[in-house]
């Protein structure tokens, strides 16, 4: 994982083709360098980098000469003897009509903030190859590409990216006159969560984006009149005046627009001084993803939608026959998937295989980089946690994790640990307990404000304390007598030193685990449902996933969500909706249906009939914001508390 940034300086931006031609507020810039680089240092602390790329005029070509600089405090020096010439040379194949010493016309400033958790040899991004590309990459590639178990994705990618046609001739598909791939191609081919800043050189083109479902933070400043300047950051950062002068009073936000959620793409700019009274231009352009499997994810559409009388009544009778919790027929299913398994596989069946193996790609499929260069012994080294709100979706992914996890490693776990002690006995279950007043937490519910930016209203700041507070794991192990697993315990504090969260978002969205999802039932039937939850997955980036990524991530921690992995996206649409849910049956029973078998096959019977409780009201994190600013849950129930906007727009 990465926190990666770049600011833009000397561009003149043209972005109204993908955005609204609306005046556009102006906001000035509050905080400085340093305050980005050590916002971002917390999401990768295990190195920070700065790389300049240095746009310099060149009068005899449209394009201009450009040179690759290291930042070290602000003092510019060369990396590479080398200039990059991509104007007319002359025949000793210098740059014509430039001198190093002429001030840049514009400035392009990448940081990569670094928490390595793949490949075996240290990588300090920004990454810089001969031919003058750049790359600050923040993701991981579960699939798409052939990686090796020990390399690293960056550099992988930085490989792949490389090769691609840098001849402008084409930014899709196969180069005409190069043969070779396009940037976009290889983004696109990507399974796994991705944010990427990239400069081709040798074209003098910016590539930016975010994955197709937002699953990495990326937020954006687009340039306005009154400020030009065009930034790229994981995280937005504040000043620590600025929170001792503007948080204070939590009804009464200073204004924090001056970001957006960049919106999920491939974005590609080409920097050009033609035509422009020798100003350095370039318009700004977004393309879909061009991986047709890919964009059928993204519009979404199931294949069976409405079913007809005999679909429900088969319906019906299944819903009866598997709800039986003494059925032989559950309790013949065992837990481990291996040659037992019935030859015609239930959908529940396919979408539990879906999800092993995308517990699988999240957990085991790589060397953990840290474990190595620490010297940290494997019996004591924890790499994975589970992020729990206490409910199904986290009960699954904990029983998974145990089939997943090779058996030496333990697993901290926040609840259910009576019913995962009796379905994997043999597993040292941590049991981490992080408690925390709502009221002695002023600086850090300042912190997580500036995180959850641009959300801003309550339900977005109860959202982002209790997923900041848990992701930190510092709280009480319960321990008695040497035995961590004994009910009768007493509390030492701990810390856990996993990087990996496993996180169960996107599970409510496709499975119809919301209030409204049931709202919309009533309203609209099938149909109904089935746009209410297809507007949900198509948001998923803006509402929840940016802000998520943001408040995990400044603990130093990599959220990884199974339940968004692509093939189970795929699984889950190719299975009729009403297989899915069953909203004519009471809330802890009818929705979510199709996980609740999935949970009575890995043997969690008790967290199979659980009704959902969303993390701000689990972890009662909810109950105190709204006593505090509100003077009483009734009073913020009356105010419609959840949208109620933190923040002066």
């Amino acid at each position: 994982m990465c926190g990666i940034a770049l600011i833009v300086s000397g561009i003149r931006f043209h972005i109204s083709s993908f955005i609204s031609d609306s005046p556009r507020k102006s906001h000035k810039l509050l905080f400085t360098l340093d305050d980005l680089k050590a916002s971002l240092r917390r999401r990768g602390p295990d190195s920070l980098g700065v790389k300049k790329v240095l746009l310099h005029h060149n009068v005899s070509a449209k394009n201009p000469i450009t040179s690759v600089v290291e930042d070290d405090d602000d003092e510019v020096h060369e990396l590479q003897s080398m200039m990059l010439c991509s104007g007319n040379t002359d025949n000793s194949g210098q740059c014509d009509n430039f001198s190093v010493g002429k001030p840049a016309a514009a400035e392009l400033r990448f940081i990569g903030a670094t928490l390595q958790l793949r490949g075996i040899n240290p990588q300090v991004q920004p990454l810089v190859d001969s031919s003058g590309n750049v790359l600050v990459y923040n993701g991981e590639i579960f699939g798409g590409h052939n990686l090796a178990s020990d390399c690293n994705d960056s550099e992988f990618l930085m490989q792949a990216l490389g090769k691609c046609c840098s001849c402008g001739s084409c930014l899709t598909g196969e180069c005409v006159q190069c043969g070779k791939s396009s940037i976009a191609d290889v983004l696109s081919t990507i399974k796994g969560p991705w944010a990427i800043i990239y400069w081709q050189g040798s074209s003098n083109t910016l590539w930016f984006g975010r994955d197709a479902f937002g699953r990495r933070s990326l937020l954006v400043h687009w340039p306005t009149e009154d400020d030009p300047t065009f930034l790229l950051s994981s995280v937005s950062p504040v000043s620590p005046s600025q929170q001792e002068s503007e948080y204070e009073a939590p009804n009464g936000m200073g204004c924090l627009s001056y970001w957006e959620e960049l919106p999920c793409g491939i974005y590609h700019v080409y920097v050009n001084a033609s035509n422009t009274n020798g100003h350095l231009v370039g318009e700004i352009k977004k393309y879909e993803f061009t991986n047709s499997m890919l964009n059928e994810l993204i519009k979404w559409e199931r294949t069976s939608i409405e079913p007809n009388s005999e679909d429900l009544q088969i319906s019906r009778h299944e819903f009866s026959r598997r709800h039986d919790m003494h059925s032989p027929s559950l309790e013949a299913v065992p837990c481990e998937l291996g040659s037992t398994q019935p030859a015609i596989l239930t959908p529940a069946h396919i979408l539990l295989n879906a999800l092993k193996e995308s517990v699988l790609r999240r957990t085991s499929l790589y060397t953990i980089y840290q474990a190595m260069i620490s010297g940290i012994k494997q019996e004591s080294f924890v790499p994975v946690a589970v992020l729990f709100s206490g409910g199904l979706d986290s009960m699954i992914l904990a029983a998974l994790l145990d089939q997943c996890l090779d058996p030496i490693y333990r697993i901290s776990a926040k609840a259910g640990l009576k019913e995962l002690k009796r379905v994997a006995p043999c597993r040292r279950w941590r049991l981490v307990e992080i408690d925390a007043n709502l009221s002695d937490l002023v600086l850090e519910t300042s912190h997580v404000m500036s995180l959850i930016n641009p959300a801003n209203t309550f339900m977005d700041l109860n959202i982002g304390i209790a997923l900041w507070l848990a992701s930190g794991g510092e709280g009480c192990l319960p321990v008695a007598n040497g035995d961590e697993n004994d009910d009768n315990h007493a509390r030492i504090r701990y810390k856990s030193t996993a990087r990996i969260l496993l996180v169960g978002s996107g599970a409510d969205e496709q499975c119809a685990g919301y209030g409204r999802h049931r709202t919309s039932y009533r309203r609209g039937s099938w149909l109904g449902l089935h746009e209410e939850m297809r507007l949900d997955m198509q948001r998923i980036w803006k509402r929840n996933l940016g802000r998520d990524d943001r408040c995990i991530a400044d603990n130093g921690k990599e959220a990884r969500f199974p339940f968004l992995d692509e093939d189970v996206i795929r699984v889950l649409l190719n299975i009729p909706l009403w297989e899915v849910a069953n909203l004519d049956q009471p809330s802890g029973i009818g929705d979510k249906v199709i996980l609740r078998e999935v949970a009575k096959m890995l043997g969690l019977f008790e967290a199979a009939v659980l009704p959902k409780r969303a993390i701000q009201f689990g972890s009662r994190i909810a109950r105190e914001s709204n006593r505090k600013n509100f003077g009483s849950n009734r009073a913020a129930n009356q105010a419609s508390a959840g949208s109620v906007g933190i923040y002066k727009k």
